[in-house]
């Protein structure tokens, strides 16, 4: 006989960065583990030291990070982390970014400028991940950044299945803040059997954030508008864009986003709204000045631990969003 023969079984491992452990834990209390402990620290300058506390060995490992804010120290974490299961001998390394940082710089708009989103992916790669599972990119050409297997996962059911209970569809118009959300959008439509209408707005491509509505296309006068986005960073885009509807005589308008990143001045904005409700997923940590009653956030972590359940037994991702 040449070669030696293993009886040993497959074994998932969940490892967490310090960006949003909040999540991780409730991934890891619906996939019935823990999470592998790591110990983890800055030096003096900034560097950052990781070392697990289990061997990892032959071990399909899951390392989830989230790229909130500061979003360039979660990135360099998550990037030494995966270095150190490579070196631990993971079987395979698979990367959760419930938000992708840099995500919105996916293309060139003028000459001499970066796309980023596509260098945050080859940093993944070239520092030893296989896979990588996301959660509502900011466009779809990201998936095909990554020179490996993309896992993209969508809050849709969760947020759409949320306001759906809670509002009289027969009044409800689904609103895309803008002509790129319209696809998504439609598929809010489609699930809630709501008519859609559009806010076509103009960005000052010169000033960051700097955002002017010009009109509103279909019949919001009377209606429950529920306006859908990937994500809200300064809230300058999405407050405007309600604004625009209650000038048109909207009865009420609701905001749902995956990604609630909330940054600058995204908490005054957001309590001075007329805006009656604002839903977001758990994909980053929700600022504790932004604890308001106008705000719902609703958990992400089951949708992922059904995904990673699917990837470590070689199922369908797809499956989970092809059944809904």
């Amino acid at each position: 006989m040449s070669g030696i023969k293993t009886t040993g079984e497959k074994k998932l491992m969940l490892f967490s960065g310090r960006a949003h452990p909040e999540l991780a834990e409730e991934v890891a209390h619906h996939l019935g583990i823990g999470v592998v402990p790591t110990k983890a620290f800055d030096f003096a300058n900034g560097e950052i030291y990781v070392r697990y506390q289990e061997s990892a060995r032959g071990a399909d490992c899951f390392l989830i990070q989230s790229h909130t804010a500061p979003i360039n120290k979660w990135i360099m974490e998550q990037l030494i982390m995966i270095d150190a299961l490579k070196r631990a001998s993971a079987r395979s390394i698979t990367v959760i970014v419930p938000f992708y940082g840099y995500a919105r710089q996916d293309k060139k708009h003028r000459g001499r400028e970066p796309i980023s989103a596509k260098l945050v992916a080859d940093l993944m790669k070239t520092a030893g991940a296989d896979r990588i599972v996301t959660v509502d990119l900011h466009t779809d050409q990201i998936v095909g950044f990554f020179d490996g297997p993309v896992d993209h996962l969508f809050a849709l059911p969760i947020l759409a299945d949320y306001v759906g209970a809670k509002v009289d569809r027969d009044k409800l118009t689904v609103v895309s803040p803008d002509a790129g959300r319209v696809r998504v959008a439609d598929r809010w439509c489609d699930r809630l059997g709501a008519p859609l209408a559009i806010v076509h707005k103009r960005r000052d491509k010169d000033i960051a954030n700097q955002v002017t509505v010009h009109e509103v296309v279909g019949d919001v006068e009377g209606r429950v508008c529920v306006l859908v986005d990937d994500m809200i960073d300064t809230g300058g885009t999405i407050c405007a864009a309600a604004d625009a509807l209650f000038a048109h005589g909207a009865e009420d308008v609701i905001v749902t986003a995956t990604h609630g990143v909330l940054s600058g001045p995204a908490a005054d904005r957001l309590k001075n709204s007329k805006v009656s409700e604002f839903v977001f997923t758990n994909t980053l940590p929700t600022p504790s000045e932004l604890e308001l009653d106008k705000i719902t956030v609703l958990s992400i972590a089951p949708t992922i631990a059904r995904a990673l359940r699917e990837v470590f037994e070689d199922g369908s991702v797809t499956s989970l969003f092809e059944e809904q």
